[in-house]
Formats: C-alpha cells, sequence, structure tokens
C-alpha cells in the first residue's frame, strides 16, 4: 500500500522529532570534552561513560553531523560550536605527523595514538567532516583539508600497495567499501564545497561498483571479489554483507535522483531488491549481517544477527526507492523495516537505539557507543528522511 500526501508528511515530522528530541540530545552535548577537545563516545544505556578512548571515525563522523544540522535545519550556533571540536581535535591529534602522514584509528582522551588500521576510512570520514564545516564555519582551511584528504584516498585506491598489505598475494582481492565510501565522500563534497570536479570520481565509483560487484546472473551485489570481479569460492570471498550493499545501493539512488537519471536509480534499486532478497530474515525480520552468496554456512558466528546499522541503511534506501519510483513495494518495505527497527532497537526509556541484538530480537549487549556504532547511522538516517520528505 502506498503513503498518502498526509502520511508521508506525519513521517518526516516524526523523522526530525526523533532526530531533535530523542536521538541528538542522548548525545549532545554530553559527549563534548571539555578538557581535550573531541568526543567521548562510548557510552552505555544510560549514557554513562565506559571508555575515554577516542574512536577517530567518530571525529570526523559526529563533526560532519553538527556541521551538516547547522548547514541544513537550523543555524544553531551551539551545533557549529559542536562540530569545532571535532574538527580541532583531527588536526591536532589524529595525523601520524611524525611518520607516513596518515590518520589514526583509536587515540587516548589526550590524544596520544593508539591504533592505525591499513585502510584509510578516518580519512575519509575526515574529509566529510572538514567539507560540511568548511560551509558552516566559512573557513577555508577545511576546505583545503576536505580535499586534499579526498584526492589522498583517491591515490590510496588507485594505488592500494602504497598501504601495507592485509593478506599475501597468493589470492588478491578487492572490497566493495572503498568504491561505495568514496562514492559518499565526493557527494558530500560537491554538496558543500559546490565543486562539480568529483563528478568523475563519482562516475569512477559507480562504473568500477557495477563492473565488478553488481552480478545480474545471480543477482547479487557482491562484498569482496578477485581483481577481475570473478567470485573466489571461499569462506571470506562468498560472504556477503547484505546491508552493507544496501548502503551502497542507496548512495546510488541518491545520484540517480540528482543527475535525473534513470538508469542509476534502476541499478540502485535493483540492487536494493536483490540484496533485501537475501538478507531479509523471514522468520524473526531484519536484516541478517550475513549470507553466503551460495546459500551455504557463514564462518562469522555473529552471522544472524541483527545490527543497528545494516537495518538503519535499509530505511534509508526504501523510503528512497519509494520516492523515486512510487511503486507500492517499497511502501510496504518501508513501513515494515520502520516498524522492525522502532521495535527492535529502539530504546523508549533513556534514548537513542540499541545496537546488537540476537536473530530472534533478543537484545545482546546495551552498549550505546563503542569504536564503531556512535553518533552517525542513526542521526544521518532521521535527517536524510526527513529532508528527502520535505
Amino acid at each position: 500500500m502506498s503513503y498518502s500526501a498526509r502520511e508521508l508528511e506525519s513521517l518526516r515530522s516524526s523523522y526530525l522529532d526523533e532526530l531533535l528530541d530523542d536521538v541528538l540530545p542522548f548525545w549532545f552535548p554530553t559527549v563534548l570534552d571539555q578538557e581535550h577537545g573531541g568526543y567521548l563516545v562510548c557510552r552505555s544505556r544510560e549514557g554513562q561513560l565506559l571508555d575515554d578512548d577516542k574512536p577517530v571515525w567518530q571525529q570526523g563522523r559526529f563533526s560532519w553531523l553538527l556541521s551538516t544540522l547547522f548547514n541544513t535545519v537550523d543555524e544553531r550556533q551551539e551545533w557549529l560550536d559542536g562540530a569545532a571540536f571535532g574538527i580541532q581535535f583531527i588536526n591536532q591529534y589524529c595525523f601520524d605527523k611524525d611518520g607516513d602522514g596518515r590518520m589514526f584509528f583509536q587515540t587516548t582522551r589526550d590524544g596520544k595514538p593508539l591504533r592505525k588500521r591499513r585502510y584509510y576510512f578516518s580519512e575519509c570520514f575526515a574529509s566529510l567532516a572538514f567539507a560540511s564545516y568548511s560551509k558552516a564555519a566559512q573557513c577555508d582551511k577545511s576546505q583545503r583539508m576536505a580535499l586534499e584528504l579526498f584526492e589522498q584516498c583517491v591515490d590510496y585506491y588507485q594505488h592500494p600497495e602504497k598501504l601495507p598489505p592485509k593478506t599475501t598475494n597468493v589470492r588478491p582481492t578487492r572490497s566493495i567499501g572503498p568504491a561505495m565510501i568514496l562514492l559518499n565522500v565526493a557527494q558530500q563534497i560537491r554538496e558543500n564545497l559546490d565543486s562539480a570536479e568529483v563528478d568523475q570520481w563519482i562516475d569512477r565509483f559507480i562504473t568500477d561498483i557495477k563492473t565488478h560487484f553488481v552480478k545480474p546472473d545471480i543477482q547479487c551485489v557482491m562484498e569482496q571479489v578477485g581483481p577481475d570481479g570473478e567470485i573466489i569460492d571461499h569462506f571470506d570471498q562468498r560472504t556477503l554483507n547484505p546491508g552493507h550493499a544496501i548502503e551502497c545501493a542507496w548512495f546510488i539512488m541518491h545520484e540517480g535522483h540528482y543527475k535525473n537519471d534513470k538508469e542509476l536509480i534502476n541499478l540502485g534499486v535493483t540492487m536494493l531488491d536483490w540484496m533485501w532478497e537475501r538478507g531479509w530474515d523471514k522468520e524473526h525480520g531484519g536484516i541478517l549481517y550475513f549470507t553466503d552468496v551460495y546459500n551455504k554456512p557463514v564462518q562469522e558466528y555473529w552471522h544472524d544477527m541483527k545490527f543497528w546499522w545494516p537495518n538503519i541503511e535499509t530505511e534509508i534506501a526504501c523510503l528512497l526507492a519509494y520516492k523515486l519510483t512510487c511503486d507500492s513495494k517499497y511502501a510496504d518495505r518501508h513501513k515494515t523495516i520502520h516498524q522492525y527497527n522502532r521495535k527492535t532497537f529502539k530504546d523508549p526509556e533513556h534514548g537513542e537505539w540499541f545496537g546488537y541484538v540476537h536473530k530472534d530480537g533478543r537484545i545482546s549487549s546495551t552498549i550505546k557507543g563503542n569504536l564503531w556504532k556512535g553518533p552517525f547511522h542513526l542521526p544521518r538516517m532521521l535527517w536524510y528522511c526527513s529532508q528527502l520528505l520535505g
């Protein structure tokens, strides 16, 4: 059943209200570190601090969110000031200035480096933050940083040999993650910096995704493939992450919407269809974390759990697909995932959402923030859907 205009307006209001009255107050201003800068995001169900180490991803992600709210919802000075906490901490502590110049993954509360990972997602999320903050604060330095980091990431994308190898070269692979994340970074740079120069890279990333990872013959979006897109019949390479592919699908739908390109819209919608069928748990509802391309047993023991972020990304994708196609199938799916998410993950007592549940929906952990979970996927979904319906 389709949505009426009145239902869509009510839905828009509910998304914005949930963002501003429930989710954002859980994080802001509590997580602002008044002593050292940055954000203390490792939080219990009630919002108590569990660990004062700082995940670098979350420094960039939350700064992006606060700047984006300032740019698109309301020019509240406290949001802009809060975004500066992340920008300043990143600039001061998150780059290996005495080493290879790359960014760290985790620091102590006062900015001492703890860990650096081989991939460059810290740089991606920092580029998002600098791009949005540069628009909000009219900051030329942040604009330069956003573009420089993006160019650095593109260089790593084209020359992965510049990064420490994860495995030997006996069985080389490529993953969908870098292309899809850089696609979103490029879209945000174009939006915030009014830069059309990244369009060539957006086209390149989508072409790479379509060429190597989208498999019409088996109706699947792969997570890992061989160098030429071939499927490799081993545990890791057979493993699918349906929610990740669905996130990629809405990035592509978004691009089709921006360019009024029906082929891109159809590509994104098709990816959503395939991975909904492969990921939706028909017994208990929700998107399974991992499945196997050939329906064989999955190696990871948490494969049938439901994590917050794949289900959140699926909610965006279903609403966007409905908006772009007016097909009632996507309205039905959106209603289904919208209801499932709030019944399963939403915490009616302390705000925000739980992150991890078992297959049948029982809470696995009451943690609200850690190195991976922070103020990003959920508030981004609420913000994006309210903007889409507005």
